[in-house]
């Protein structure tokens, strides 16, 4: 047993210190950033802002919205080959959207009879697990990497640098940090492993960085802020998942309540989501997710606009006049600390 003593934090217990600026507008601020990648050739130019892989949020709706404002999406991966074929063999601009699979057999052999059947028509992927920290997840990104060397290969989730940079040297070329920090995953409550998010994006970035690899934040964020402060902290990528249910183009049943309309949400590891696609929670294991319903919110024009915004004000508020520049200009304050260090003992 080890007990490791540096403080980690979450995005609730920090704020960004404003800077003096010489930026007069939010309109002078550029958050389109354009990444190479460690392995793959291919050149992003985009807002590095992704939703999530859920069934939730990673629907061909949303990928359409999002795409408007040069937002991508990762899709769920419950879809039908022909379905995949047919979206991003229309794909105008691929950074719009990512091919979202596990590392299962079926996961695979699905995988590549869509490639097979849109030859050139994916350069993103998404290879998601809930446990990125096992031999076999990283023999996969490997064999995905062989398989498909042009591919823009995302891979995860994990939370530190070590295993950022296995994932990295494996064949990835973006890592996604982040467990149990999402509004439906009970992974923490579960089964008391994770990692405070901004840490995790702090540390992982830092690993990344070093190897010429990028990280995308997965979870975690509630308000555009918190997207501030995930790309303050140093990540290349944000990834959202409760912050884009309940709109219209956004998975999940539709229900009404003492006359009002909610969308509903839950993780890819609840109850819920085990029902629908593997047909229950199986003997060996426990549900790592809950449901919830959302308000509805209409259109997700309105979220796209609230969340480019917020975070071009956060430029201006320290003197970022592109995206890329904003952690070289980020100083977080604490605002909030443990109790032991309230009261100078160990509790």
């Amino acid at each position: 047993m080890h007990i490791e003593n540096t403080v980690k934090l979450d995005f609730k217990d920090v704020l960004i210190r404003p800077k003096r600026s010489t930026l007069t507008s939010r309109s002078e601020v550029d958050i389109t950033r354009e990444f190479k990648f460690l392995h793959s050739p291919i050149r992003y130019h985009g807002i590095p802002i992704i939703a999530a892989n859920m069934d939730s949020t990673g629907t061909f709706e949303m990928s359409e919205a999002l795409g408007r404002y040069q937002l991508s999406t990762a899709l769920h991966k419950h879809y039908d080959e022909a379905q995949y074929v047919e979206h991003f063999t229309q794909l105008k601009n691929k950074s719009q959207t990512f091919y979202s699979l596990g590392i299962g057999d079926h996961d695979w052999e699905k995988f590549q009879r869509v490639m097979a059947a849109a030859p050139g028509a994916i350069e993103y992927v998404c290879i998601d697990v809930a446990n990125g920290y096992t031999e076999t997840f990283v023999a996969f990104v490997r064999k995905v990497r062989e398989t498909y060397p042009e591919l823009v290969i995302m891979a995860g989730n994990v939370v530190t640098g070590d295993m950022t940079e296995e994932l990295l040297l494996s064949g990835a070329d973006i890592v996604k940090v982040g467990i149990g920090p999402g509004s439906v995953c009970t992974t923490r409550k579960m089964t008391g492993v994770g990692y405070p998010q901004l840490s995790a994006i702090i540390e992982c970035a830092d690993a990344a960085h070093g190897l010429g690899g990028r990280i995308c934040a997965d979870g975690g964020c509630t308000v555009p802020g918190d997207i501030a402060k995930a790309f303050g902290g140093g990540a290349d990528f944000v990834m959202l998942g409760g912050m884009l249910a309940g709109y219209a183009e956004a998975g999940g049943d539709l229900v009404e309540v003492d006359g009002k309309a909610y969308k509903r949400f839950y993780g890819m590891s609840s109850k819920d989501a085990m029902d629908k696609y593997a047909g229950g929670v199986a003997k060996y294991r426990a549900a790592e997710g809950k449901t919830v319903l959302i308000p509805f919110k209409g259109p997700v024009d309105q979220a796209a606009q609230d969340i480019t915004g917020g975070v071009r004000s956060a430029c201006t508020y320290v003197g970022a006049r592109r995206l890329k520049e904003l952690t070289m200009r980020t100083t977080f304050v604490r605002v909030s600390m443990q109790l032991n260090e309230v009261f100078g003992k160990s509790l």
